[in-house]
């Protein structure tokens, strides 16, 4: 039944079909880019044996019609290919033929069977594969109601039958009517005096969903909830109760934890009513359920409470042992909740000086895993795995000043920490068979894509189980070095430099700049081979924010990282660029109102006025609010508290300022940052007289050829490479920068 793994090459090398002719001059290009191959494990059995894996290119991605966005009916194109993976012998063959839209990849309970939503003709279809056989049959559900388009599907403890969520009836009639009118009238009404924004009223109707049973021999469908907004579904493990959140939204909002109510409850699959486990509240509860299903925890203000399902109320496990964190420390501790043990008698928990085992019968609790006193040295640490047997805990580790990665487990019997791969290596998505036998995890050596791999328990045996971007093999990619420097304030700060391809040492060569916010794992990036293709430095630079003043930090830190390769003799100091996307565009613009030291820069999708940006973008609704007040933007005040702020803080109010030629790149739509907010700067340089050019793709969503067409693609990228080969006083192409002349 199964293909040799050399047929799945030649499967690849035919999917990518004309990018291997992109290829013939040698260089990594941007039509190489749309081709290169990404594989996520969709699910493994619990016995370690199969794998499900979804194969993805940039290229499947690009069909995306970005109008259509807010609109609760559509589902966004993105053509996958679903490989098989047998792990012991490294056997794999494709579910499909082609490409094909599918989610909700989940292997049934007794590894057998794979279940699956497949779009067919513009609806979700359950489709069943069963291994055994190599059959697929298609679940044909006994209801006229359509498979929602973000339906869970969990298999039920027996196998019997799935869980997943339905459309009320007329839903597609009157969402695409909502957002008919939203978006093309005649008339639009926005009031006050309503509970909700009216965009947020069409986005609501989207978690409109029934909760269903389906027996998946016989199709038959149980409704087991009314219509509501439900989520984190999830079976006890006797099969014969479900618990979930029912989610209510009351009001938009523009402050955290207000606005929607979140109820936990438990449905007995019997017929009975919902039980209130978690009284509906603003404040959200995120349980962390044990194995049996039967009780969570969760913290609160530095509290780990325990909740049984059989009891009326929580009891807080941890608030005799919130002393102070040390003698030199009066901080209380505060602790978080991690893991549960498999058999479901303790709870692993962090707190500001370590790992600790709590016995929520006793009450006891063993500092197991003591953390390093300096917070910015500490390594990274995340709980992976708690072995069966209970006495292994499995976690990830990088350095915080180095690339050593890997993962390590902690023997709870004798407290000794055992390294099971430490390297340059980085490594991603553990899972772990149920015995522990087998582990799959994604690897790179940093420089190209990842591969998906298996090992044994003690990783004394690894297998690389796939071989994603073949054509790949000869291509030269950019090669990368962690890079260390200070920033103005004296801060420590890290950056990733990618080598231009064909690096000679003892030249000197133009660097362009991606700048966003903090950097520091390599691994393939696609942005940067790009750059580094063209003969240049890539550099990935950190900064460091400070609340109030975030406009600060690029200035602190860019031109610091970068004298620090000027001094190295490696970078040409006259020919530096600099870019960024998004919150990195808006980087840009506003770190080059404050220095010329740039030769050329590029602002995509990056905001220039943050002022009209609070109300720019009304498809998501409060969003850029929160974002000023108390998110990314880290302005820390509203607009009316402090509007100097917001003034400072807007690369529009000073644009007199820029000297640096400007390329700016946006997407018509583009619902996060609509090109209208580029376009002010655009008339604002040209009318001051500078040099700026304006690209806005037709197709484009947030990225803006990035986020196109494939050749929307192609030609954001090749803009690029012009503007900054341009203004290094390299060759140009033939392409003219701007299509009109102006």
């Amino acid at each position: 039944m199964f293909k040799p793994s050399v047929f799945i090459a030649l499967i690849l090398v035919s999917a990518v079909g004309d990018s291997v002719i992109a290829q013939q001059d040698g260089l990594f290009t941007p039509n190489t880019a749309l081709d290169v191959m990404s594989g996520s494990v969709a699910d493994v059995t619990s016995d370690g044996q199969w794998l499900a894996v979804t194969v993805q290119s940039r290229r499947d991605r690009t069909d995306v019609d970005h109008m259509r966005f807010g609109d609760p009916t559509y589902v966004s194109p993105a053509s996958t290919r679903v490989l098989l993976i047998e792990t012991t012998s490294g056997d794999q063959e494709w579910l499909f033929g082609d490409p094909v839209q599918v989610r909700g990849l989940t292997w049934s309970p007794d590894d057998t069977q794979l279940g699956y939503f497949l779009m067919v003709r513009g609806q979700y279809q359950l489709r069943v594969y069963d291994i055994e056989s190599g059959n697929t049959r298609s679940v044909s559900l006994s209801t006229a109601k359509e498979i929602s388009s973000s339906s869970p599907l969990i298999w039920a403890p027996d196998g019997s039958s799935v869980l997943l969520s339905l459309r009320p009836e007329a839903w597609a009639e009157e969402a695409q009517q909502a957002f008919a009118v939203m978006t093309s009238g005649p008339v639009v009404v926005q009031d006050s005096r309503n509970d909700f924004l009216a965009w947020d009223r069409v986005r609501n109707l989207a978690n409109r969903q029934v909760a269903a049973l389906v027996n998946v021999s016989s199709g038959s469908v149980e409704e087991i909830l009314p219509e509501a907004d439900v989520q984190g579904l999830r079976f006890g493990e006797s099969g014969d109760f479900v618990t979930y959140t029912a989610v209510k939204p009351q009001k938009t909002a523009y402050e955290r934890n207000e606005g929607t109510e979140y109820e936990i409850l438990k449905l007995v699959l019997d017929g009975s009513a919902p039980e209130s486990i978690v009284a509906p509240s603003e404040r959200r509860t995120n349980p962390n359920w044990n194995k049996a299903g039967d009780a969570f925890v969760y913290s609160e203000e530095g509290n780990v409470f325990l909740r049984k399902l059989e009891e009326d109320s929580a009891a807080n496990l941890t608030e005799q042992h919130r002393g102070s964190v040390s003698e030199d420390d009066s901080t209380k501790m505060s602790f978080s909740p991690m893991r549960w043990s498999p058999d479901d008698q303790s709870i692993l928990m962090s707190s500001q000086t370590g790992w600790h085992i709590l016995s929520p019968d006793d009450g006891g609790l063993e500092l197991v895993l003591p953390l390093e006193e300096d917070e910015e040295s500490r390594p990274s640490r995340s709980v992976q795995s708690w072995s069966e047997d209970g006495r292994y805990i499995y976690f990830t580790y990088s350095a915080s000043d180095e690339w050593q990665r890997g993962l390590k487990r902690l023997d709870l019997q004798s407290g000794a920490i055992e390294t099971m791969m430490l390297d340059e290596n980085l490594y991603r998505s553990f899972s772990f068979s149920d015995d522990g036998g087998t582990v799959i995890y994604r690897m790179s050596d940093g420089n190209r894509p990842d591969e998906i791999w298996a090992a044994s328990e003690d990783f004394s045996e690894r297998k690389q189980l796939t071989d994603l971007n073949s054509q790949l093999a000869d291509l030269p990619l950019s090669k990368t070095e962690l890079i260390e420097y200070l920033d103005i304030d004296g801060n420590t700060l890290y950056g990733i430099l990618y080598y231009p391809v064909g690096y000679e040492p003892g030249r000197k060569y133009p660097l362009v700049a991606e700048i966003y916010e903090q950097f520091f794992d390599n691994g393939y990036n696609e942005n940067m081979n790009l750059i580094t293709a063209q003969g240049w430095f890539g550099f990935r630079p950190s900064v460091r924010f400070e609340e109030g003043f975030p406009g600060e930090a690029w200035l602190k830190a860019v031109p610091s990282a970068i004298n620090k390769l000027v001094d190295r003799g490696i970078v040409d100091n006259d020919k530096i660029g600099v870019y960024g996307q998004s919150y990195g565009g808006y980087a840009v613009n506003l770190l080059i109102t404050q220095t010329d030291r740039f030769a050329a820069a590029a602002n995509v999708s990056g905001k220039v006025n943050i002022i009209s940006f609070l109300g720019d973008s009304p498809r998501i609704t409060t969003r850029n609010y929160r974002a000023a007040e108390i998110g990314q933007d880290r302005i820390g005040a509203t607009l009316w508290e402090q509007p100097q702020k917001y003034i400072e803080h807007s690369a529009i109010m000073f644009a007199d300022r820029i000297n640096t030629p400007l390329l700016m790149l946006s997407g018509e739509g583009d619902w996060n940052v609509p090109a209208t907010n580029q376009r002010e700067m655009y008339y604002a340089l040209r009318r001051l007289e500078k040099e700026v050019v304006w690209v806005n793709y037709m197709s484009g969503g947030h990225g803006a050829g990035r986020a196109s067409s494939a050749e929307d693609f192609v030609d954001h990228w090749e803009r690029m490479f012009d503007w900054f080969r341009e203004h290094f006083g390299e060759a140009s192409g033939d392409r003219p920068i701007s299509q009109d002349g102006s």
